[in-house]
């Protein structure tokens, strides 16, 4: 086997010039379809760690079962009081996996910059609980600041959030004093002073112009109200996610609370359509791609078989079996194979070094500001597209290798 993997690397470089440009093929082949799976790699890792961390949406989110159905009508039918707050926080500190647990209470109402007003849809938030979560964050999202201004604060009630388009909209500048009105639970009309403390990115345009972010103290005392609509949870890794889901549901039940629990993705829509939709591009890239690849060794190998014919004739002559002239140009394929993909590893490395080394920053789905264009090295794709080239690069020379290996040996010693 040894003599015939040496012949097959020989025989490569008989024609050099034609293995070189099947080589750069493959190559370049390779390069482009991981180069994609590594861009698409970084989008899904960057939704998700923006959902997630940056948004400080948690791994999961805890609600009151039929919140999601019929809470926007009656929030307040399906808010969690005090005790029932304090039996989940009982169930979750049992998981070290749980790294923070922290309420939410959703309001909406009026903002009023003392001569007009206009809606605004606000998230209720422990600031603190938000920083925590956020800390978790890989390095690189922790270094994105969606908002212009000062933190919120645990102490300083009254310092809020609104999006860009609400504050034009009510000729609001950082450090702006306003008022926010909305009805309480028990149907009274509430107002609380307020003051701008940043400016924040909206994650959709259709919350640009009625966004704002409060301190959940505030959103109880608008709402004049203990409860709260929801519990988020971080856990210490993604992957515990749907295992911990079912735990505590169980858990929860046992505790006799009728609650329902619904995971990051559930809850994110957007992601889902983005990974379905770069799912779809990378797999028309990558038959494309390799169509390619496969049409150029095909070519290769009919030229280099219809070529040595009067070689094949004479190995055939010498007692070599039909099985053997097909393994023989099968080990070239492999081989040429083999020297592209190699190739391909070094230009993808050359790639993602140039892009960590330049450093380009683009702005993505859902966030405003620019952040980090990175290409992910993804081992599986690498791996997968080895073997995959491999096993291609020597189908393709299957089927011109068996065709010569059939013609009668007097033709093939005869062939011009």
């Amino acid at each position: 086997m040894l003599t015939w993997a040496r012949l097959a690397v020989r025989n490569l470089f008989r024609n050099a010039r034609r293995s070189f440009f099947t080589i750069a093929a493959i190559a370049l082949g390779f390069l482009a379809v991981n180069v994609l799976g590594g861009f698409t790699a970084y989008i899904f890792t960057n939704l998700q760690d923006s959902y997630i961390y940056a948004e400080a949406n948690g791994h999961m989110t805890i609600f009151k079962s039929g919140f999601l159905d019929k809470g926007k009508l009656d929030p307040t039918r399906y808010m969690m009081g005090e005790d029932e707050q304090a039996k989940v926080r009982e169930v979750l500190e049992r998981h070290p996996e749980v790294l923070v647990s922290t309420p939410q209470l959703q309001i909406s109402g009026l903002l009023s910059n003392g001569q007009v007003s206009t809606i605004f849809i606000a998230s209720g938030r422990v600031p603190s609980d938000v920083e925590a979560i956020g800390m978790q964050a890989a390095e690189g999202s922790k270094r994105v600041r969606l908002y212009d201004g000062r933190p919120l604060s645990d102490v300083i009630g009254h310092g809020i959030g609104v999006s860009h388009g609400l504050a034009k909209a009510l000729s609001l500048e950082l450090g702006a004093t306003g008022v926010a009105m909305a009805p309480t639970v028990a149907g009274q009309i509430n107002a609380l002073d307020v003051e701008l403390f940043q400016l924040i990115d909206a994650p959709v345009e259709a919350l640009e112009d009625k966004l704002a972010l409060v301190p959940l103290k505030f959103a109880q005392e608008l709402y004049d109200t203990t409860g709260v609509d929801r519990i988020t949870v971080l856990l210490d890794s993604t992957a515990r996610t749907d295992a911990m889901r079912a735990l505590l549901a169980a858990e929860l039940k046992q505790a006799g609370l009728n609650l329902e629990i619904k995971t990051w993705n559930e809850l994110s829509p957007f992601y889902t359509k983005v990974k379905k939709m770069f799912d779809v591009i990378f797999l028309i890239s990558f038959l494309i791609v390799f169509t390619i690849v496969v049409m150029s060794v095909v070519n290769t190998f009919t030229m280099a078989v219809m070529e040595r014919t009067r070689e094949i004739g004479t190995l055939r002559a010498l007692g070599v079996k039909r099985r053997g002239i097909v393994i023989l140009f099968s080990l070239e394929s492999v081989v040429l194979g083999g020297f592209g993909s190699l190739l391909g590893v070094a230009l993808t490395l050359l790639v993602v070094y140039l892009v960590g080394w330049l450093q380009p920053s683009w702005i993505p789905p859902q966030i405003a500001r620019r952040v980090p264009l990175q290409i992910h090295l993804v081992p599986a794709y690498w791996l997968f597209s080895t073997l995959l080239l491999l096993l291609l690069s020597m189908l393709s020379a299957i089927v011109p290798a068996r065709r010569a290996a059939r013609m009668p040996i007097t033709n093939a010693l005869g062939y011009a």
